[in-house]
């Protein structure tokens, strides 16, 4: 598919978004032409903030519109295989909110549909977009640090939050492992891959979701990864990366980073930072731009968050639930 600018339809009208519209409009080859919600007062509201010249009160209208090319699915994570599978049977490409699905089962079945339609997918995982860790990961991939030994992440809200929240209920995937945990256990495999194996503990709130989740992921290499995340304690957000030669440090942010630090046997620290052009280093664009890169170059996925690699998250995410006991009311016993 070779396209000059490309057509924009938003699908939900929650924060995030609303943060990835801004972005958009104000990238010079991005075109917010449709907006969808569940309702129409919450549709034409979000297209008057933004404007958008089209609102729909149904997911339907936006997946069926020929004038859309590609749809940003932004609902809670339980709602995305429904919303992305919509889509892609109309005939659009699809950039989806992570976690990318409530399980593997369903992660796999939009990835079927993606290619069975011949249409783009990409799980919205910017992290990997970001400039500052891709060339983290091309110091690792040049063995800059030598082997991986260990990685360790962590991301934890401080919260609380109420019963009520999303976050707190079950029906909408709620918990610290897809919202947050996703984050870590993505960071991990980016640098090591799939995991061999996995032992996990959790604290789980009155409603069967976790609160606060801790995983040891190993590898054959010998390889291991530290991960953590949490809804009712505020962590560092930071991570780390050691090799038989050397660490890599992100302080804070490590999945938005703006630098890190890189330390190597009988040198002085070497801090890398972000170039004046990526912007603020909360912005969505890069990710935008990765799509939009593979839709002009005719991909149906992109080679920075490859579905393989989404997949494999996943089921890792999936076992980390198994061995914690959370389970979700969709799921079929």
């Amino acid at each position: 598919m070779a396209v000059d600018r490309v057509r924009w339809g938003i699908l939900a009208t929650g924060g995030i978004a609303a943060a990835f519209t801004a972005d958009l409009v104000d990238m010079a080859d991005a075109e917010v032409v449709a907006v969808a919600s569940r309702t129409d007062a919450s549709a034409k509201a979000f297209a008057e903030r933004f404007g958008i010249p089209k609102a729909y009160g149904d997911w339907a209208s936006l997946a069926e519109d020929a004038d859309v090319d590609i749809v940003y699915v932004a609902t809670p994570h339980s709602a995305h295989r429904a919303a992305a599978g919509m889509c892609l049977e109309a005939g659009r490409h699809v950039l989806c909110e992570k976690a990318f699905t409530l399980n593997s089962g369903e992660a796999e079945e939009l990835v079927a549909l993606a290619r069975r339609h011949d249409r783009f997918l990409m799980e919205a995982m910017w992290m990997y977009c970001n400039p500052v860790v891709r060339r983290l990961k091309a110091l690792v991939d040049d063995g800059v640090i030598g082997d991986v030994r260990t990685v360790q992440a962590d991301f934890g809200l401080a919260g609380p939050f109420p019963p009520s929240h999303r976050l707190r209920d079950p029906a909408q995937g709620g918990g610290a492992l897809l919202d947050l945990g996703v984050y870590p256990v993505s960071f991990a495999q980016l640098l090591l891959g799939e995991p061999s194996d996995i032992v996990a503990r959790a604290v789980l709130s009155d409603e069967g979701v976790d609160l606060q989740t801790g995983a040891l992921l190993s590898w054959e290499s010998g390889a291991l990864a530290s991960v953590h995340c949490s809804i009712h304690g505020g962590t560092p957000v930071a991570a780390s990366v050691t090799g038989s030669k050397g660490r890599i440090d992100i302080p804070d942010g490590f999945f938005f980073a703006d630098r890190f630090v890189l330390h190597r046997d009988g040198r002085d620290p070497e801090e890398f930072t972000a170039e004046p052009t990526h912007g603020p280093r909360n912005s969505l664009r890069h990710e935008a731009a990765e799509v939009m890169r593979a839709l002009r170059a005719g991909e149906t996925e992109s080679p920075l968050v490859p579905l393989d690699g989404t997949l494999a998250v996943m089921r890792t995410l999936d076992t980390i639930r198994d061995r914690i006991g959370v389970r979700y009311p969709s799921e079929a016993d």
